[in-house]
């Protein structure tokens, strides 16, 4: 009996430490996957790197990016972290 009141405290603070902080990063990785796989052509997005542009084109792995009227970069797909709202951007001048 004594064995298992001293793992108590043990258990207790992992199943604490599960739901503070393991759970919501899992959240929030499984939202950041569904986000990338729904990018689309014409989507203004910003990157980790903190560049703002539009898809113009999508790959499995790779996308082009077009962060000024005829400057196009090849990213990861893993390094977008925001979907902007359209028109949010405005690469016209």
């Amino acid at each position: 009996m004594s064995s298992i009141t001293g793992m108590l405290p043990l258990v207790l603070m992992f199943v604490v430490l599960y739901f503070v902080m393991i759970r919501p990063q899992m959240r929030k990785q499984k939202e950041h996957r569904a986000m990338i796989e729904a990018l689309a052509k014409g989507d203004e997005v910003a990157t980790a790197g903190g560049l703002l542009g539009k898809v113009t084109k999508l790959a499995e792995a790779y996308l082009t990016l077009e962060i000024a009227p005829g400057v196009e970069v090849q990213l990861q797909r893993s390094a977008i972290v925001q979907v902007l709202p359209k028109g949010a951007i405005n690469t016209s001048k």
